[in-house]
């Protein structure tokens, strides 16, 4: 089968005639006027204008305006469970999808980028402690949604600016390493004043657990001695996100 990416070469936009293509890729006499509803309520619309399944639909029909796209979106939420677990899922997850294919699994994996990239820019040019909810927001859409568990640490200069955002391990479902000693080199070999613990629970759930208890006192005390401060120790689940400092557990 030819990819779907050289059916639609790019051509100077044309005055629509009857039948044809509007510049946008769109049947100008769709029957049903449902591609033009759609467009109409996203442009004009507020953040709710359009619903899951809908935001992922007209994603589809802009990468592949030849086919119907409402199927496979319900299809996508029904198997992935909601949008960002969509638009999260693996990119061969995505593309190996009945009537995917990679130009349509690129489509929706481009959104979720773009997402970590603004959120990530907002971090970074902030003090973090001084701009929390938008770490939080970075670290959810980066991690509420993964299926293994990965650990990171946010090393902090002395004006709590983000100068690395580290990432140590990818394990299991359940389990991925974290070494003290390799977090505390890793400080003073960039010259960091603090830093944030953060790993993720696919489970969903943020509890901690006594393990993540254990570990993150052991390496506070460890930065305690070589005078490098552990701020926190978030977990990131799909049901929202813990902090140990904030329980009073560091």
């Amino acid at each position: 089968m030819p990819d779907p990416d050289q059916l639609f070469p790019e051509q100077a936009p044309s005055p629509p005639k009857k039948g044809a293509r509007d510049t946008d890729g769109f049947d100008s006499t769709d029957a049903s006027g449902h591609r033009a509803r759609l467009r109409k309520r996203l442009m004009t619309g507020g953040e709710d204008a359009l619903a899951d399944h809908e935001v992922i639909e007209y994603l589809l029909m802009v990468a592949r305006p030849r086919i119907d796209t409402k199927p496979i979106a319900r299809s996508l939420i029904q198997r992935f469970g909601s949008l960002a677990s969509v638009l999260t899922a693996d990119p061969q997850a995505l593309a190996l999808h009945p009537n995917m294919g990679e130009t349509s699994a690129a489509a929706l994996r481009i959104v979720a980028l773009a997402a970590r990239r603004l959120a990530r820019n907002t971090v970074r040019e902030l003090p973090v402690l001084s701009n929390w909810q938008a770490l939080l927001d970075y670290l959810h859409i980066d991690m509420a949604h993964l299926i293994v568990e990965r650990v990171r640490v946010l090393y902090l200069n002395t004006q709590n600016m983000l100068i690395l955002d580290h990432l140590v391990s990818e394990g299991t479902l359940d389990e991925s390493p974290i070494y003290t000693r390799e977090v505390i080199k890793k400080a003073l070999e960039i010259g960091a004043a603090s830093m944030i613990l953060v790993h993720n629970h696919p489970s969903g759930n943020p509890q901690p657990s006594r393990a993540d208890i254990q570990i993150t006192n052991k390496i506070a005390e460890a930065g305690r001695l070589m005078g490098i401060v552990v701020h926190d120790h978030i977990i990131i689940g799909s049901e929202g996100h813990t902090s140990l400092k904030a329980k009073g557990l560091i």
